[in-house]
């Protein structure tokens, strides 16, 4: 399959080496540095290792943020920091500045859920921890509140397209499937807007992904609502929304090879070339081709010049964020091991900063290879 949901570069990290000799004074310092360094490395390696799952993937971010908290958190649950709060920088790699395909069911649940759990995890940053940075997050960087919020929005939209793909798949109501689409379309506009106001030169690319997915998705939602009025004897009404939905997959077409020529962060996914993309086409034609058939032969109706409202919303089936809370932290953490790190020790020039020049590698991401694309289907 050709991938279809845009994704910008995963973010690269400076390497750590929680080495920090004089102020690890006990055996029991040292292990926590020693476990640190390691559950970190593990965490890194399964960003690009193609065989990991969710549960390897939340396992070891478990185990690395269990042990990471006791340079942050009081280990006595107070609202005081940790003395060792200041002891460590670290420093990644910024995804705009710096450097639905066949599946089963199962596959297609995990999909879904895995992208409402990552909304919350951006909704659990957003509003518990980037408050607390020590230094605000500068205007267009990835923790900066327009970029966050285009991440959760964009997660709830991509998770409601599973959804969606379902719903079709189960020959569900043609009013239920238009609303959804609906409802997908307006995620899709929200998180465009939140980016409107970033340098064109480092957003363009994820703002024509959006605007072709908000252009697709208000297709799809006329498309099944034309279905919806030609249901009700409204045929006239059915065949202008349904040149309505025409008129946005060209859109979409449109945007899809501005997307595919547009230079910025993160690869080129081509939703054009899947046929999740190409049956919508042919599915407005032929339902199109329909009515007017019906209209020439039975209803005789006349055409409104103006597109229907929709005013659509979808009783079921919407995405809202997975509440996300960190791992407690780990039982290593104890006031015995807290004092063993003494922070009189610490080398004057503080050579735990990174410096200025130093680059961080992009993160090497694998290269999947395209599958044989039978349909968004959902066995």
């Amino acid at each position: 399959m050709t991938h279809w949901f845009h994704r910008n570069p995963l973010k690269a990290t400076a390497p750590v080496s929680f080495n920090y000799y004089g102020v690890a004074a006990g055996p029991p310092a040292s292990k926590i540095c020693n476990d640190l360094r390691s559950s970190r490395a593990r965490l890194l390696e399964l960003f690009t290792d193609l065989s990991c799952n969710p549960e390897m993937m939340k396992n070891a971010a478990d185990s690395y943020f269990s042990l990471l908290q006791g340079f942050t958190n009081s280990l006595d649950e107070s609202t005081q920091e940790s003395k060792l709060r200041y002891i460590q920088n670290f420093k990644w790699t910024d995804t705009l500045q710096g450097q639905v395909p066949s599946i089963t069911e199962d596959e297609a649940k995990e999909v879904h859920r895995s992208l409402k759990i990552a909304a919350g995890i951006f909704k659990h940053l957003k509003e518990s921890h980037i408050p607390k940075l020590i230094t605000p997050a500068e205007k267009g960087r990835d923790l900066e509140a327009r970029l966050i919020e285009a991440y959760i929005i964009q997660c709830q939209a991509e998770a409601q397209e599973v959804t969606i793909a379902r719903a079709i798949e189960l020959k569900h109501a043609p009013a239920l499937i238009a609303a959804l689409a609906y409802e997908t379309a307006n995620f899709y506009q929200k998180a465009d807007h939140t980016l409107s106001s970033l340098e064109p030169a480092y957003s363009a690319k994820w703002r024509k992904y959006l605007h072709l997915k908000m252009c697709f998705y208000t297709a799809y939602a006329y498309c099944y609502y034309g279905q919806t009025l030609l249901a009700s004897d409204k045929c006239g009404e059915a065949i202008r929304s349904l040149q309505e939905a025409e008129k946005f997959y060209a859109k979409a077409e449109a945007l899809c090879k501005e997307y595919g020529e547009t230079k910025g962060p993160g690869p080129t996914v081509k939703p054009s070339g899947h046929l999740f993309f190409r049956k919508l086409g042919n599915l407005v034609k032929n339902t199109l081709e329909k009515c007017q058939r019906e209209n020439g032969f039975i209803y005789f109706q006349k055409i409104p010049s103006e597109a229907p409202q929709l005013e659509l919303k979808a009783n079921y089936g919407l995405v809202e964020p997975v509440p996300f809370e960190f791992p407690p932290i780990s039982a290593h953490w104890t006031p015995e091991t807290l004092a063993t790190f003494d922070l009189t020790k610490r080398p004057k020039d503080d050579s735990t900063k990174p410096k200025p020049e130093e680059e961080v590698k992009p993160v090497k991401e694998p290269d999947i290879k395209p599958q044989k694309d039978t349909g968004c289907s959902i066995s």
